[in-house]
C-alpha cells in the first residue's frame, strides 16, 4: 500500500480527520481520537493501527509487523505494518478499518451520533 492509498482509504471512512504531525506522519483520527498513522519508519511506508489484545499477541511477532513504536511501549495494543510481504493490502485495510471501528465505538454516544449525522 502506498502513502496515497493509505490516505485515500482513511479519508473515505466516515467522519475522519487528517493532520500531519510527529515528524511528518499522516495521522488519522475519528472524533479527535487516533486510529491510524502513516509514517514512523525512516522514509519507508509503515502503517500503525490499534488491535485487540489477541490480534496483538498473534501478529506482533510476525515478519513485517511489530509492536508500534511509542504506542506499544506504553502498554497500548497498537501494531505497525512495515513490510509488504507481511499482510496483503486487503488484510491491512481490514485492520485499519477495525481500528477505526474500535475507536468510534469508544466515543461518547453524542459524538457518535454527530459523526453519523454528518
Amino acid at each position: 500500500m502506498t502513502n496515497d492509498e493509505f490516505n485515500e482509504f482513511c479519508g473515505a471512512l466516515n467522519g475522519t480527520t487528517h493532520v500531519v504531525q510527529w515528524g511528518n506522519s499522516d495521522v488519522w483520527k475519528i472524533g479527535g481520537k487516533l486510529f491510524a498513522v502513516g509514517g514512523w519508519n525512516s522514509g519507508e511506508p509503515a502503517y500503525t493501527f490499534k488491535v485487540t489484545p489477541l490480534v496483538f499477541e498473534v501478529l506482533s511477532n510476525e515478519p513485517g509487523v511489530r509492536p508500534a513504536p511509542y504506542l506499544a511501549s506504553r502498554g497500548m495494543k497498537w501494531l505497525q505494518w512495515y513490510d509488504e510481504g507481511a499482510l496483503s493490502k486487503t488484510e491491512l485495510k481490514r485492520h485499519i478499518e477495525f481500528s477505526y471501528q474500535m475507536i468510534f465505538d469508544a466515543l461518547p454516544k453524542k459524538k457518535q451520533a454527530e459523526i453519523l449525522a454528518a
